[in-house]
């Protein structure tokens, strides 16, 4: 699904062939499926309305009205038959059901970097609250919207939270002024307390394994944090030197080269496909030889946010790997072999890294730039891919399908589908 404007473009993802269209009261500022692909949720923020539309039914619509409260947020619920809108000044969450019609409301919800958390299976939902000024987090059963735990949290102004992939703990951390990382259990009891030191900046993400034995902790000293689910004890740290001087890490360095053009085949006015190879250029990854030196940059002290620290973090699919972003070193991937905590590869681009994202079936990395190229890499090597269009296609953001057979890349304005073919074993 994608959106122009106050339009809805509903289409088929292996031919993209149009399916529906649907048009909105209003310019579209956010859409989401639901979790079984029969609803489709479009918000209208500057009007504070919902309005969601049935694939199976495209007469039937419902529209939710927020009226005076305004809209900030809005999501479906894992059985993908309720709606939460969060309200303006996050004054409360209403929870609005397709089925029965009914309105439940979940006061004090907090603003903050990731403030409402489902697990996994989809059974219990948790929120960050802040009363009294003081944090807490409310556990709900996500059936019923029945509050199973509500409890007060050790922090100063908590951060975010985020569920173990297996439903069974809850990290919630503090804000970047205060380190600290806290495990709480299903019924609010505090697991432990990870606190790794005490006067800089502190936490800045934070990623669970698939298999949820490890936490991964990004902080602004430069530093990967890994705790152990048994203990939650730190068990490494991961460096990210601005220098790779170990000669067991393979640096891919991408270069870019003029492509050769045959003089003989020089025309004039030249054809669109000899005018686009001619003033195009081509890129492709060499192997650097160890120590190598990646571009630093120097982080303004002075200001809000500064660009230092890991700030990407994410886990392969089969729980191998582990890749990371240092924001000072805007240009780099580092890809961290997770069985033997050593650092395997490191992909330094021409450009800043944008986003990267996991294959979610297998260890297949994907890394765009902000330029029209596609960077792949998986334990059997690495390789450029040029998004073949006409004009400056920019890729700010990608998108895997859930059988890992297609990506969708974002620029600004455009988006393109990209599909990749199994090998026949």
């Amino acid at each position: 699904a994608s959106c122009v404007q106050h339009r809805l473009v509903v289409r088929d993802a292996s031919s993209l062939q149009l399916l529906q269209l649907y048009t909105c009261l209003d310019q579209i500022q956010y859409i989401e499926w639901s979790s079984d692909s029969l609803f489709i949720l479009c918000a209208l923020y500057k009007r504070g309305i919902v309005q969601v539309w049935s694939l199976e039914q495209p007469a039937w619509h419902c529209r939710i009205d927020e009226g005076s409260a305004g809209l900030v947020a809005s999501c479906w619920s894992p059985d993908g038959r309720h709606i939460l809108n969060t309200t303006e000044f996050h004054l409360r969450i209403t929870v609005w059901s397709l089925c029965t019609k009914s309105v439940s409301y979940i006061k004090y919800p907090k603003a903050c970097q990731q403030g409402v958390v489902f697990t996994k299976d989809g059974r219990y939902m948790a929120v960050a609250e802040r009363r009294d000024c003081k944090d807490f987090i409310s556990i709900f059963v996500c059936n019923n919207w029945q509050l199973l735990r509500h409890f007060d949290t050790e922090t100063q102004d908590l951060s975010g939270i985020e569920w173990a992939p297996n439903g069974c703990v809850l990290a919630a951390w503090d804000t970047c002024l205060e380190y600290k990382v806290l495990l709480y259990s299903l019924d609010g009891r505090l697991l432990s307390s990870f606190r790794a030191y005490e006067w800089p900046l502190g936490v800045k993400s934070i990623a669970w394994s698939p298999s949820s034995q490890f936490l991964a902790i990004g902080s602004f000293d430069e530093k990967v944090r890994i705790l152990n689910h048994v203990t939650w004890k730190k068990i490494t740290e991961l460096d990210h030197p601005a220098t790779i001087a170990s000669k067991k890490t393979i640096v891919y360095k991408e270069v870019e080269k003029s492509p050769t053009v045959d003089t003989e085949r020089l025309s004039f006015p030249p054809t669109r496909e000899l005018a686009s190879s001619l003033f195009s250029t081509q890129s492709k990854y060499d192997i650097s030889q160890v120590p190598v030196s990646l571009q630093y940059v120097k982080p303004v002290a002075d200001r809000a946010n500064p660009k230092v620290g890991v700030g990407m973090l994410a886990f392969s699919a089969d729980n191998c790997f582990l890749a990371t972003k240092n924001d000072n070193i805007p240009n780099a991937v580092w890809i961290w072999d997770i069985r033997k905590l050593k650092l395997s590869v490191v992909l330094e681009q021409l450009c800043t890294i944008q986003c990267f994202q996991w294959d979610p079936c297998q260890p297949r990395l994907a890394v765009c730039t902000g330029t029209s190229r596609v960077y792949l890499w998986s334990p059997a090597g690495c390789v450029v891919v040029q998004v073949p269009g006409e004009g400056d296609f920019q890729i700010m953001s990608l998108s895997w399908h859930s059988s890992g057979d297609a990506m969708v890349l974002l620029s600004k304005d455009n988006f393109c589908v990209c599909y990749l073919e199994r090998e026949e074993v």
